[in-house]
Order: structure tokens, then sequence, then C-alpha cells
């Protein structure tokens, strides 16, 4: 893709809430992006779920709200399937000035903590389980998503339905060739518990370039369901009376000659995948603003709402927090589903891979596994509400020893005042306020 060819392309980086901040600029730019030729302030980082200034912010008070630089990633440039005119997105990264990495931004966040396994030789494999549903939004109260094939209301379940595939095979369809187009490995396509939703799967590879697949697969999603006449949002739970979104994140660690470090076959093998289940499991409480970011996440997080509340580990135990799925031990691989769908994906990857790595540091012991209904036992739990999560992630040593303080806190004063904004919105019209921004 030559960027040149274009009259105009996007640049774009991630913010705390995962959503996409940039410019549309012209094509003229491209050979200049490396040097720094587009600068945004430091603060945008920051801005709430709504886009608006953080009171008080640091960014803004203590620097003047200095600009910083926009700078690409790895990833490339992409194409933007739903969009009628071709205009490419190049994904970028947030920096003080060129070679000076921005520490609150979120990509930068998770590749600090990539860098402490690549320290040791080792790479991240991983994969995410996209949960999404789709709706109509175009009345005062959200409703089910329409048949295409007839206009009716979606009124059933179907659960894993070939069915409920055929009828909206013309976007499923789209979906994947935009996703080809895109360079995301999209696996399986599934009709899930809710009425009109659906999980996808991404291929294991690389960590960082699956946090960056995670989060342009969820923007190609949310297009393509626009240009298909509906809308598709990622909510944690966009109906209090059925299933709610998850983001469920597979992964694994493997060195240089290809042996997986995991390997549970092996004394030392058995010994590090007993300590990244450590890790994830010590840190999980403290780590619930990550996976619980807005107010409607903890409509989810119920027991026996097929979002795992307790804080345990269990082989082939969808109940519990962690899941090792069943399998060859050479190939042993640890699924942590907790994160709902409305999460930013580089700060879920960098806060279990994180608490993952200061279990293998530290050669922690996790307690026993989980047999049975995880909801029915005595376990530790999530945070059980927004503001205890902020204050947890605010002050707990594990959250300090994988995120920058500067992350820290500007998350922190985002959360704080979105706690307050949502106060004065009623429960029903959450929906208007998190359709299409998480």
């Amino acid at each position: 893709m030559e960027l040149t060819d274009y009259p105009t392309i996007r640049v774009a980086m991630c913010d705390l809430n995962g959503q996409m901040r940039g410019k549309r600029i012209p094509a003229s730019y491209a050979p200049k992006l490396n040097t720094g030729a587009v600068r945004i302030p430091l603060s945008v980082i920051n801005v709430d779920v709504t886009g608006a200034d953080i009171e008080n912010s640091p960014l803004v008070f203590d620097t003047g709200d200095a600009d910083g630089v926009l700078v690409p990633t790895e990833r490339g440039a992409v194409p933007l399937p739903w969009l009628e005119v071709d205009q490419p997105l190049v994904p970028m990264q947030l920096y003080e000035d060129v070679g000076v990495p921005f520490d609150a931004d979120p990509r930068h966040a998770l590749c600090q903590v990539l860098d402490r396994y690549a320290a040791k030789g080792w790479n991240v494999v991983a994969a995410t389980e996209l949960e999404f549903t789709l709706v109509d939004d175009t009345g005062d109260q959200l409703g089910h998503v329409r048949d295409p094939r007839n206009g009716r209301t979606v009124a059933l379940q179907d659960i894993l339905s070939l069915g409920h595939l055929d009828a909206f095979d013309e976007f499923l369809s789209d979906l994947y060739a935009g996703a080809e187009a895109m360079g995301i490995p999209a696996q399986t396509a599934t009709s899930e518990s809710g009425i009109g939703q659906f999980e996808i799967t991404l291929h294991h590879q690389d960590a960082l370039r699956a946090a960056d697949d995670t989060w342009l697969f969820k923007a190609l999603i949310r297009g393509l369901a626009r240009k298909h006449g509906f809308a598709a949002t990622f909510m944690a739970k966009p109906f209090a009376d059925d299933a709610g979104n998850g983001m469920h994140l597979h992964f694994s660690v493997w060195d240089k000659a290809g042996q997986n470090m995991l390997d549970e076959s092996t004394p030392k093998g058995r010994a590090r995948y007993q300590a990244a289940i450590a890790g994830c499991i010590s840190a999980m409480r403290a780590s619930t603003l990550i996976f619980a970011p807005h107010a409607n996440s903890y409509a989810r997080l119920v027991p026996g709402a097929h979002a795992p509340t307790s804080v345990c580990w269990g082989y082939e135990n969808r109940t519990a927090a962690l899941r090792i799925p069943r399998g060859p031990a050479a190939m042993r691989r640890i699924e942590h589903r907790v994160a709902g769908g409305d999460t930013n994906p580089y700060l879920v990857f960098a806060a279990i891979l994180g608490a993952a790595m200061t279990g293998l540091d530290n050669a922690l012991i996790p307690p026993p596994e989980v047999t049975g209904n995880a909801y029915d036992q005595d376990c530790p739990q999530l945070a059980e509400s927004w503001t205890q999560a902020i204050g947890l992630f605010e002050s707990d040593p594990a959250i300090a020893g994988i995120f920058s303080p500067r992350l820290i806190d500007c998350m922190v004063r985002m959360k704080r005042q979105e706690v307050l904004m949502m106060q004065n919105v009623p429960v029903s019209d959450h929906w208007k306020t998190y359709l299409d921004t998480t």
C-alpha cells in the first residue's frame, strides 16, 4: 500500500479507553510520519469516554497542555473497508518527542511488559475471542437487531445456530473479507448465547500483533455493521436480561528454539506454568478496573451470568476466571476469561501478561485448582463496584509493578470523572454513552 497514492490518509493512536484518536491528513505527510510530523496534545491520551478533557489533569495544567508526537507502529498501514472512499489508516503511538515514549500510552505499556519477556529470550503468543452484539439503535430505547431477511426483530438466542449465521451471512462474509484485507487472522464465527450476539476468534500470533489486531478488528466490526444497517456493540451488558460480551485472552510463552516455556510435561515447565497462573491470580482483583472499566461493565460481572467473578483457576472450567484448556502438555496455554468486550485490548494484555511475568519472576505458587461450579465456592472475588476497582487500581502494589505511575494517575482521574458523569445518567440510558465508545 503506497500511502502517497491516496489524497488523504488517517493516523490514529489508542487512548486509555481504547478509542481511536487522531487526524485526517494529506498523503504528502506520509514520507515524514517517522520524523514526528504529526503532533497532538499529550492530554488526548486521557480524555474521558465521551471525549471530554479531564478536570485538573496534570497533562494539561502541569505541562501547559504540551504537544507530543505521533509515530507509526510496526503494524503498518491498513485499509478501512467500511468507508466509501479509500482512505488508509496508519496506527500510531504517542511520544513526548521522537524516541521518547509517552508512558501513559497503552500500547507503550504493553511493549514495556513484553520487553520483560524478551529480556529472558521469550516470546508471548496470544489470541483473543471477541464477543459482540448486533443491535437496533434507531429508537429511544436500545432494541434487538432486525433479521435482514424479513425485517422482523430477532427474538431467540439460538446458541451455535447455523441458521442465525445464515441470517447475517452478508455481514459476516464482509467481515471476513475486511479482516483479510486488513491482515487480521479471523478464525471461527459462532452464534453465542445472547440475542444477536456473535463471537469471532482470532488466530494465535505474536502478542503485540494480536493486541493490534484486536483493537483494529473492533473498529472493523463496528464500521461494517453500520454499513449493513445496524449497529455492533462491545458493551459488557447491552441488555439487562441477556448475555454480556466478553473478551477472552489465550496466551503461551515460547523460547527462541520453539520450546513452550509453560510445557507442563517437564518439571521446569510445570513450575513456570504454575507461577504464571499464580501471578495472574495475585493481580486479578486489583486489575478489575482494566477488565471492567465502565459503569455498564459491572452488570456483566454477576455470579451465574456466563462471566467469571471468582478469582480462581481450573482445567476446562468455564466458571473459573482462568481456564486451562486440556490438550498436550507441551502445548499448554492459559485462557483468561475475565475481561469484558468493552475493554482496551492493550491494557488487558499488559495487565494479564505483566501479572504472569510477576509470577514467573517470583516463582509464585497458585492456590489449588477449582473443580465444579466456581460460583458456588468460597473464592476471592473481583472488585464489587466501579469505585472500589478504581481505588484498588490506584493503590495496589501489583498494579504499580506493571504500569507506570503516570498511566495509573491518568486512568484513576479519568475513571473518577466518569463515575461522577454517569451518576447523572439513568441506567436505562447508559447505552447512549457506551454503544459506540466501548
